[in-house]
């Protein structure tokens, strides 16, 4: 049920609320956020927002950069990490015209809902149900420093096998054993478990939680499946609070896709599913894994368009180094069952019909995920439109470990993209399926990827210490 003005109003007189926090995503989908006294809340608020200069949060403005920000009621929260009383919300951006506003097609949260009219008006569903997964590490100690006379990080997990030595508690994790590991090596359990209450009580439902492989301090939160635009807002809502939670702990959390040498990196697989009313679209009793020719066709455009996605599904050049054989991550551009070698698997524990699935496994978390999850639908869209089958491509299905395959045999397949700045090279030649129906605007791609590839400029000049381990002598 969506929430009035006066509902609002009596929440913040009912929980003595003094501040209302308006939280906006810019093109990175980092937070960033305004915030007025409550008694200033009230129904002209919601018609006519809050403004803000756009260009100061990296869109490409056509129109003039200043804009409106229009709260969404529905996602009103009181914020557990504010120590004076705050109502917290997020909603969308807006053109300020005459006579009414009108939506700012660049901003994250209007593509996430561009994409799913897309959906509605192809008549191929009504809606698209995701599940992403959520793997992170907590340190007790991190630091970094690029400087002219100094280049290097410093990281620390308490019970992390490098702290084996003597003087040790002894409590410590096997490098890349800390699955499922329980108390006492479990150190962070409290942790987390506070991180889970505090996301039900914003209204996400949740799976459940563990420690993953990393024995650097891994972690998993899983929630339960949603709609897609309302978990891109939830994404937003989960990493807020798994941040500000592990700070209260003392403890630093990251979603870097590859924070630690030789150990697992963090990925965010996101399952998928599409619904027609109560029909689920993708269940098939006859097909391969019991998925039906729509399922294969939307995984057949992701996979024929996997490369330009990497580019909104894995923006940063940490995430290639997670991209490597050897840590349950995905390389080859194919399909299975149950293999996580493949860059879609389709779990064979999801049996009933309104769970038949497939999970995406390449997405980390330093993604946009309004900018991800709509880009990943716009893709399987197109793959359903144009009938595009994995199988006849090629690309599967892959029923075995595609890690242990000859040299000759790798050879024959398809590999993710190595890089960021490959994966943009593929987004600049390959993204007309993202901007069907208006959805992603062409302006926004093309000042998403200038942004992107300075960012690679950048990295790519700063020396790295391990090139000093094999270069300083030569």
């Amino acid at each position: 049920m969506s929430k009035t003005v006066e509902q609002i109003v009596a929440l913040i007189k009912e929980k003595g609320i003094k501040m209302v926090d308006f939280k906006m995503v810019d093109i990175n989908g980092q937070f960033r956020h305004v915030t007025i006294p409550a008694g200033n809340f009230n129904e002209s608020v919601l018609k006519n927002g809050i403004g803000f200069d756009a260009s100061n949060y990296g869109y490409a403005v056509v129109e003039k950069s200043d804009m409106v920000f229009i709260p969404d009621p529905d996602t009103a929260m009181i914020d557990p990490f504010c120590e004076i009383p705050t109502l917290s919300m997020t909603g969308n951006a807006m053109i300020i015209d005459n006579p009414e506003n009108r939506p700012l097609p660049q901003y994250p949260r209007n593509i996430v809902l561009a994409a799913e009219k897309y959906l509605k008006d192809t008549g191929i569903a009504d809606t698209m149900l995701i599940l992403p997964e959520f793997e992170f590490y907590l340190f007790n100690q991190i630091g970094w420093e690029v400087q002219p006379n100094s280049i290097g990080v410093s990281l620390d997990a308490e019970q992390a096998h490098w702290n084996s030595g003597i003087g040790s508690t002894g409590v410590i994790v096997p490098k890349q054993k800390n699955y499922h590991i329980a108390k006492p090596f479990d150190i962070s359990y409290e942790a987390r478990s506070e991180m889970c209450m505090l996301m039900e009580e914003a209204g996400i439902a949740l799976n459940y939680h563990h420690p993953e492989v990393g024995a650097g301090g891994q972690f998993e939160i899983e929630p339960h499946l949603g709609q897609m635009s309302k978990m891109a807002d939830a994404t937003m809502m989960i990493k807020y609070i798994i941040h500000n939670t592990a700070r209260k702990y003392g403890l630093s959390a990251t979603f870097m896709p590859k924070p630690v040498m030789g150990e697992a990196g963090n990925g965010m697989h996101v399952h998928m599913l599409l619904m027609k009313g109560d029909t689920p679209v993708f269940s098939d009793d006859n097909g391969y894994s019991n998925l039906s020719r729509e399922a294969h066709y939307f995984m057949g455009g992701l996979l024929k368009h996997i490369a330009s996605l990497c580019a909104l599904t894995n923006p940063s050049t940490n995430s290639f180094k997670r991209l490597v054989p050897g840590f349950e991550a995905p390389v080859t551009v194919g399909y299975a069952t149950s293999n996580r070698s493949a860059v879609i698997r389709i779990p064979a524990y999801a049996k009933t019909p309104n769970l038949r699935r497939f999970e995406l496994r390449n997405p980390d978390a330093t993604c946009n995920p309004y900018f991800c999850y709509a880009a990943i639908l716009m893709a399987g869209i197109d793959g359903i439109l144009n009938k595009i089958d994995p199988h006849e491509n090629g690309w599967g299905p892959y029923d075995m470990n595609l890690y242990k395959l000859s040299d000759e045999e790798k050879a024959k397949l398809r590999h993710l993209p190595t890089s960021l700045d490959e994966a943009l090279d593929a987004l600049e030649k390959d993204h007309d399926y993202l901007t069907a129906g208006g959805v992603f605007p062409e302006h926004m791609l093309e000042k998403f990827i200038e942004t992107k590839r300075d960012e690679c400029r950048q990295l790519a000049a700063i020396p790295h210490p391990a090139e000093f381990d094999r270069y300083f002598n030569p």
